[in-house]
């Protein structure tokens, strides 16, 4: 039966342009002005003082639309220079809009419609979420940097499309640009073969190609063997592989679980070794070709090659905050959403790494799995930032575990970083940080620093990037990989004169058609807030900082509260202390102090405190509970959970058309479900909010595996306190807490209400 073969996109074959738009970017006619502006930044900012965030107030429209002017003006420049364009390619043309044609009577009727309908949806739109408020702290969207909307109206205007050279000559060169900066951040090192990234529409599809690439390669080995064999059987019976331990064993000698069980980089080097050997590249491109999974489907695929009865389906290993692209990926590749296992959350909220090592375990054994086979591990993600709690999983044992896995058990898998929130905090160990206050832990920035040694990485410029939507990316430590979900040929170094690999976007990934637009927001973002620890990561520890200052004043404004008790997620550092003291020990230490004083210590002492207490990153979870009439916290989780329900009902956005302006502070909600997240994070938090050292029974309504918490996203960078020197964040949590206690007024007042 003939397989049928997509092709990859026609105009690819223009081969003038793709000369043309090569020497473009082996010049970097533009970066140079970009790597000018980036001197120029570090220069300005060699104090390293953070206090000083006059770029920083350049980098936005601003909350009050403060920098109206300068957008305006960049807008209008914009819309001149590209008429300027549009009426300088063949002037002389005729004109299909005449002046007279705008004073007829249709002209102006339809002009009018335009008008009447556009300040119809200015008028809805003034509903939309306050994004840009410092009492915004919904959803993961926030203000755009202002140079990232220029940059995206000025390429809207030329309609370009990414998918394709011809329709993207300019933005496919700024796409390949702003992803060479990504990846030089996430620490992926200019080796060969290089890292590679493109811009996706957000991280769930980013998130999903990860899985594709890391199942095609768990499962390339054996396409790769057929096909080697067909081509040149002398070199196949040579053929020697590199086992993850480092020892060595002849290709046609491997057994299947051998097979399953290599390293990335082993297997995306066998193509050009076995040209080495003197294979034909044609004709071994054409001899692998039919056996890849890509082509044979699953279920051919299996019935050929996965014939051994003591080795089962291929997993992907999560932690229990994953994203839920995770799971419809798997389901999407057809391994199964069954196939794709959550391992439970420590007490901190981040992956429990013992718990990993077990299912590791079990999967490479046999042991103890419901078919008593063993199981091929296909990824291991990290998460950074969760999307729930804003945690940072530990990658250091992650990365520690695979490598005693390979020495020991000759036991080998990708593991994928989904930073998709968490993303552009890599600006902060991203160059010398020297003087540059950091406001997360010694922990986060140790986790950063292992980013460089995952094989893929999800990253949103859409969100801790502030760029506009669509802007995901994924980012490729071996740009090889890539390969694997082509349907081209396997990359193979061009010869002097071709394109260079990285500019072939529409060969790869799981989209068509995207806006350049979006390439050319983030490429300007990117030159003029640069990825360091001076650009990018100044904002990064403002919104970190923000939400320590956040956590610090939700504990010190409710310290004794007669009405109710508010309990974050995120332990306290010092586990040596019960919580009363550490709050305690805490408080003492900021007591009195301001954010700007507390920032600008020249000791640091005092932000060294902020910096190792609360979130991870920026997103802080955290649920009240009610004191009764006797002065006792709730005890049955049900009414605690409707309690905080009721106040989330009063500090959620609304679709029902209500008086946005009526709003005074905004945030989001989650449920932590014990299924889920497993019994130590639920049963530990559940222990803090209820102020209880046992665990009281769910009450009667059945209800009490969920615990309904309040999730703060602090995207704002801004320090801001009032003409007396006041920190705005006091009367954003004094207004929080007026809130909280009408709903414990009413609660007392009528127990009912609580439908429980």
């Amino acid at each position: 039966m003939t397989k049928l073969r997509p092709k990859n996109t026609p105009d690819y074959d223009n081969q003038p342009l793709q000369q043309a738009i090569g020497k473009m970017l082996a010049d970097r006619v533009i970066p140079k002005l970009k790597d000018k502006k980036r001197a120029k930044a570090k220069t300005a900012e060699e104090t390293g003082e953070i206090e000083a965030t006059s770029d920083l107030a350049a980098w936005f429209l601003g909350p009050r639309g403060e920098n109206r002017e300068l957008f305006s003006e960049l807008v209008s420049i914009a819309l001149d220079d590209h008429v300027f364009w549009r009426r300088n390619f063949h002037p002389s043309d005729p004109s299909p809009i005449t002046e007279s044609m705008k004073r007829e009577e249709d002209y102006l009727d339809a002009v009018d419609t335009i008008k009447t309908e556009f300040y119809a949806l200015l008028a809805q739109l003034k509903k939309s979420g306050p994004f840009a408020s410092m009492r915004y702290q919904g959803h993961m969207t926030w203000d755009q940097t202002l140079p990232g909307m220029a940059g995206y109206f000025a390429a809207m205007l030329y309609n370009q499309n990414n998918v394709a050279l011809e329709a993207s000559p300019i933005t496919t060169v700024l796409e390949v640009e702003a992803c060479e900066d990504l990846c030089q951040m996430l620490g992926y090192k200019e080796t060969t073969p290089k890292p590679w990234g493109h811009l996706t529409c957000g991280g769930s599809t980013a998130n999903i190609e990860s899985l594709w690439a890391a199942r095609n390669l768990k499962y390339y080995p054996f396409s790769f063997r057929e096909g080697l064999k067909g081509a040149n059987l002398e070199v196949a019976n040579q053929f020697m592989v590199n086992l993850p331990s480092t020892n060595e064993k002849l290709l046609v000698e491997m057994t299947d679980w051998e097979m399953l069980n290599l390293s990335v980089d082993e297997v995306l080097s066998w193509f050009e070794r076995a040209l080495a050997q003197g294979v034909d590249e044609t004709e071994l491109n054409e001899a692998i070709d039919p056996w890849t999974l890509q082509n044979m489907g699953f279920m051919d695929f299996a019935a050929k090659f996965l014939t051994n009865p003591e080795v089962g389906d291929g997993v992907i290993l999560v932690p229990a905050s994953r994203h839920y692209s995770l799971p419809k990926g798997a389901a999407l590749l057809g391994l199964g959403a069954k196939n794709l296992h959550s391992i439970e959350l420590d007490t901190h909220g981040r992956m429990n790494t013992e718990k990993l090592k077990e299912e590791i375990d079990k999967y490479i054994t046999g042991t103890d799995t419901d078919d008593g086979k063993k199981h091929p591990i296909i990824a291991v993600v990290a998460v950074f930032g969760s999307t729930e709690e804003g945690t940072v999983d530990d990658l250091v044992k992650i990365l520690d575990a695979r490598q005693t896995y390979r020495t020991d058990h000759d036991v080998d898998f990708v593991v994928h970083a989904d930073c998709a929130w968490g993303g552009y905090f890599a600006s902060l160990v991203n160059g010398d940080a020297t003087g540059v206050p950091i406001a997360v832990s010694d922990y986060v920035i140790d986790q950063y620093k292992q980013l460089g040694n995952t094989d893929t990485i999800t990253i949103d410029p859409h969100k801790t990037g502030y760029l506009p939507y669509p802007a995901g990316a994924l980012c490729y430590r071996n740009m090889t990989m890539r390969t694997l979900i082509a349907f081209g040929a396997p990359y193979i170094n061009n010869a002097p004169g071709a394109t260079p690999p990285e500019l072939s976007l529409g060969d790869y990934g799981i989209e068509g058609s995207k806006p350049g637009a979006a390439a050319a927001g983030v490429y300007l973002s990117h030159a003029a807030i640069p990825l360091t620890p001076q650009g990018y990561g100044k904002l990064m520890t403002l919104t970190a900082y923000n939400c320590k200052i956040f956590h610090w004043k939700l504990l010190e404004m409710s310290v004794d509260d007669p009405d109710f008790t508010v309990e974050p997620t995120p332990h306290w550092s010092d586990s040596t202390l019960t919580k009363a003291k550490a709050v305690k020990s805490f408080l003492s230490k900021l007591s009195g102090k301001t954010p700007q004083s507390i920032l600008n210590d020249a000791t640091g002492t005092d932000l060294a405190t902020l910096r190792e207490e609360g979130s991870d990153l920026n997103i802080l979870t955290y649920a009240f509970n009610y004191k009764k009439e006797d002065g006792m916290v709730e005890q049955e989780l049900d009414k605690v959970n409707a309690f905080n329900s009721m106040i989330y009902d009063r500090i959620s956005l609304k679709a029902d058309g209500r008086d946005i302006y009526n709003y005074k502070i905004l945030v989001s909600s989650t449920s932590f479900y014990k299924n889920t997240y497993g019994e130590a994070f639920f049963n530990d938090y559940l222990e803090r909010l209820k102020g209880a050292n046992v665990i009281a029974p769910a009450s009667s309504a059945g209800t009490g595996e969920k615990i309904v918490v309040m999730r703060s996203t602090i995207m704002d960078p801004w320090i801001t306190e009032d003409v007396e020197g006041k920190p705005f964040v006091e009367y954003i949590v004094a207004e929080l807490f007026e809130i909280v206690r009408e709903v414990v007024q009413e609660v007392r007042e009528n127990p009912e209400i609580l439908g429980v």
